[in-house]
Parts: structure tokens; C-alpha cells; sequence
């Protein structure tokens, strides 16, 4: 019974953790689109030689448009920002 207990907790724990630590799309295209779009549009995400090729490139290119604009996002929002151009555009 004890671990039966223990079990159903654990997969309790695990499930609400996984939703607390998603990150919100909807967030990251609301920031994009507010912040992003004053220095260039959506054609430099489809341009056929892309200079970014990896999730990582990605963020750290998030990262320094954030830095360069002056931002002062949390990391969650670059998160944001960069889950929504990969699932949009980049799809890595």
C-alpha cells in the first residue's frame, strides 16, 4: 500500500512540474511580434540560407537581440521567444 502511495505521489509531483516548466507560446509570438518586428519581419526566419541551423543558435540569437534592444526579459521569456520561431519557422 506504502508503495502504491509513493508511486501515485511521485506521478503527481512529476505531471505538475512538467506544466509549471512548460513554456507559453502564445507568450513568446506576443514578445516577437511586439519587439522583433521593429528591426526586421518574418522573411529573415524563411530566407533560404539561414545563418542560424541549431536550437541552440537559435536561443543565443534571441539572446542578443534581447541584449542589443535593451529588453530586460527574463530567460523564460527568451524561452518563449524561442520556442515560438522554432515551432513557427525554424522547426528543429
Amino acid at each position: 500500500m506504502y508503495r502504491l502511495l509513493m508511486t501515485g505521489l511521485t506521478v503527481c509531483l512529476v505531471l505538475s512540474s512538467q506544466s509549471l516548466l512548460a513554456i507559453d507560446i502564445n507568450h513568446g509570438k506576443q514578445l516577437q511580434q511586439q519587439n522583433c518586428m521593429s528591426c526586421h519581419d518574418d522573411g529573415m526566419y524563411t530566407r533560404e540560407n539561414p545563418r542560424v541551423t541549431t536550437h541552440d543558435a537559435l536561443r543565443q540569437q534571441v539572446q542578443r537581440c534581447e541584449t542589443t534592444l535593451d529588453l530586460k526579459w527574463f530567460p523564460e521569456d527568451v524561452d518563449a521567444v524561442t520556442e515560438y520561431l522554432n515551432q513557427t519557422f525554424y522547426k528543429f
